[in-house]
């Protein structure tokens, strides 16, 4: 009897359903690295970095109307908030809009502006962090503990602590620190 070789017809063919599941298989992998990722981002943006568009020019020259941000949300875990940190924060008088200044005011301190001349406990302000003086005249106010006092940058053009009903930020109402502005002017928020 002669052999026959290669008339086997199932030799070197696959089942059709490994095909199917093989690209079902592919399907679910790449759902589940979508869902990662979209987990992943959520965590993120919800409890490290918040992402943020500058409305007005209260913090102009140091940061611009339009600018675009990113806000460590965790710069405040192990440590305190500084004077001179510029902060995301929820605005004290309506509890609900986010707002952009820097710290001026710490907690137990007096702060008062006579003259363009801004003093914390008597004693004038070193650095005030802007080019534009305001001769504004307020206070003395004492910043509570757990609380601060927030000015913007642009002080003749901005609406911040010396104005509000409610003049102190409460550190848990910060929301984070400004870290970096991304767009349209790219630079390191200090």
């Amino acid at each position: 009897m002669e052999e026959r070789k290669g008339t086997d017809t199932t030799e070197g063919v696959k089942p059709i359903h490994n095909g199917k599941q093989k690209a079902l298989k592919e399907i679910f992998v790449n759902l589940g690295i979508i869902l990662m990722a979209l987990a992943f981002g959520f965590l993120l943006n919800k409890y490290m970095i918040a992402n943020a568009q500058v409305p007005s020019s209260s913090m102009e020259t140091t940061v611009m109307a339009g600018d675009r941000i990113l806000v460590n949300r965790l710069s405040y875990v192990f440590g305190e908030p500084k004077r001179g940190d510029i902060v995301t924060f929820i605005y004290p008088d309506d509890g609900e809009t986010l707002y952009l200044k820097r710290i001026i005011g710490l907690p137990g301190e007096t702060i008062e502006g006579k003259e363009g001349i801004i003093y914390i406990d008597g004693e004038p302000l070193g650095q005030d962090y802007t080019q534009r003086v305001s001769h504004d005249n307020f206070g003395p106010y004492t910043v509570p503990e757990g609380a601060y006092f927030m000015m913007g940058d642009n002080r003749e053009d901005s609406w911040d602590s010396r104005y509000w009903e409610h003049k102190f930020v409460k550190a848990e109402d910060i929301i984070g620190k400004a870290a970096v502005s991304y767009f349209p002017h790219p630079r390191i928020l200090k």
